[in-house]
């Protein structure tokens, strides 16, 4: 009887065992299904390139036009990923300190000869990235409504920087109203006047000042942008003005070392978008050109 119980318990034991091992075979194999599954979905998942990191662009402006046409071609920009933060500046020279010293990734307010005397005064080597439009500038007065009306001696304010200086001058003198050395060096100054048969008192003044002297002058040669700000419509008010062929376009500006740049270009073809170019012509109404 013994050995029948112990034959009985035994094969009980080994049946047990079996059924142990093939459960634990079932659970392995589930266990390494489960793991390896996820790896060949995952595996079969396409795959795209991360998305480029926001950039944002710094630009330093005169709020009139510039600012203006900046935040006009901004959402141009915005589909690309690129946000600009507008910096206005009311005067010529912070602009171009700020870009130097990079406070600024770029700025927006002036022509050439301007970029080109500030750099040669100031040690600095900013760059010309695109130009965008030309503001052709205007003599404006209070007090009288034709050139011809100009008296002896009358006061005529112009910009004090070189290159505007030189700008109204040239202007003063294709209009008759005196003589230079050269009508054609954007550098003169007074001490290159020739003839001035009027004895027309010269009066050097902040470019961003001349509108306000309006009521003090009896004529002042002022930059379009500063024009437009003080109300001026340039196409209507000026007593004379630069033709569309002034050589003066109003640039784009940046530093050698962030001039290629992605985001620096394409701001550079936004603002010599048709987008940019249409803005102009509708807003200004032919005060502003686009040099493009």
């Amino acid at each position: 009887m013994k050995k029948v119980l112990l034959t009985f318990f035994s094969l009980t034991m080994i049946l047990v065992l079996a059924a142990c091992g093939n459960n634990n075979a079932a659970n392995n194999a589930a266990n390494s299904a489960a793991t390896t599954a996820p790896t060949e979905a995952a595996a079969a998942e396409p795959t795209t390139e991360p998305a480029a990191e926001p950039v944002t662009l710094v630009i330093g402006a005169s709020p009139v036009p510039h600012a203006e046409i900046l935040k006009a071609i901004a959402p141009l920009l915005e589909a690309q990923g690129i946000t600009l933060e507008i910096k206005e500046f009311t005067d010529y020279i912070l602009p171009n300190t700020q870009l130097a010293e990079k406070g600024l990734d770029a700025n927006f307010f002036q022509h050439k000869p301007y970029l080109d005397d500030q750099n040669a005064k100031n040690g600095t080597d900013l760059v010309s990235v695109t130009a965008v439009h030309v503001e052709p500038f205007g003599a404006y007065s209070k007090k009288i409504k034709a050139i011809s009306e100009l008296a002896d001696g009358a006061k005529v304010a112009i910009p004090n920087d070189a290159t505007n200086g030189g700008r109204a001058l040239i202007l003063l003198a294709k209009n008759g109203l005196i003589k230079l050395k050269d009508d054609t060096n954007i550098t003169s100054t007074k001490a290159d006047i020739t003839e001035n048969t009027k004895k027309l008192e010269i009066i050097e003044l902040d470019a961003a000042m001349l509108p306000r002297q309006l009521d003090e002058v009896d004529l002042a040669l002022i930059n379009t942008n500063y024009a437009l700000e003080a109300g001026l419509v340039p196409t209507k008010d000026a007593l004379f003005i630069e033709g569309a062929d002034s050589p003066y376009a109003n640039l784009l500006v940046a530093r050698p070392d962030n001039k290629d740049s992605d985001a620096i270009q394409k701001l550079a073809a936004a603002l010599n978008s048709a987008e940019a170019k249409a803005f102009i012509e509708e807003k200004y109404e032919g005060a502003i050109i686009p040099a493009f």
